[in-house]
């Protein structure tokens, strides 16, 4: 009797959590929480897809709400609305292509710390930590420091 009372409860507590995820006021991050998110050109599935985003984890940023949908921007600056339920208010960040190059990730937050691992181009991560110009990243448990100035989904939003 007592584990289906817990089970309870700690069920009633991640649906608020996702529920006041859910009420979150824009602008935010969020990422693409399936293995195919649809693109839309208004708030409703009676508006055609724009995209169908095959990549979860990409961090989005949320500019808007309406009922159930949010309007989102990617990386490349492409704005149109996703149903909530396709996103999560997880923070992730995507590797920049800027150079072309491989991106150091760091044991410290610091330009002279020790290279621990290298990030491609496009790659997507956990991001945690983020302050000073550097996040902790994480791809599929590889930690290291990366500056901001390399990473999609962690700049200030007003």
């Amino acid at each position: 009797m007592r584990i289906l009372a817990f089970i309870l409860v700690m069920a009633a507590g991640l649906s608020l959590s996702d529920a006041a995820a859910a009420q979150q006021q824009p602008p935010y991050w969020a990422s693409v929480d399936e293995p195919e998110a649809r693109m839309r050109t208004g708030p409703s599935t009676e508006y055609p897809t724009m995209w169908i985003y095959k990549r979860e984890k990409l961090p989005v940023k949320v500019l808007a709400r309406y009922k159930s949908w949010r309007k989102v921007e990617d990386h490349e600056g492409t704005q149109g609305w996703m149903h909530a339920r396709l996103l999560s208010a997880s923070r992730t960040g995507l590797v920049l292509a800027t150079s072309g190059k491989p991106v150091a990730m760091r044991a410290l937050p610091n330009d002279g710390a020790k290279i621990v691992w290298m990030a491609e181009p496009d790659v997507v991560g956990s991001l945690t930590q983020c302050e000073k110009g550097w996040c902790l990243f994480d791809v599929t448990g590889r930690r290291g420091y990366i500056s901001t100035d390399d990473v999609w989904g962690d700049e200030p939003l007003k």
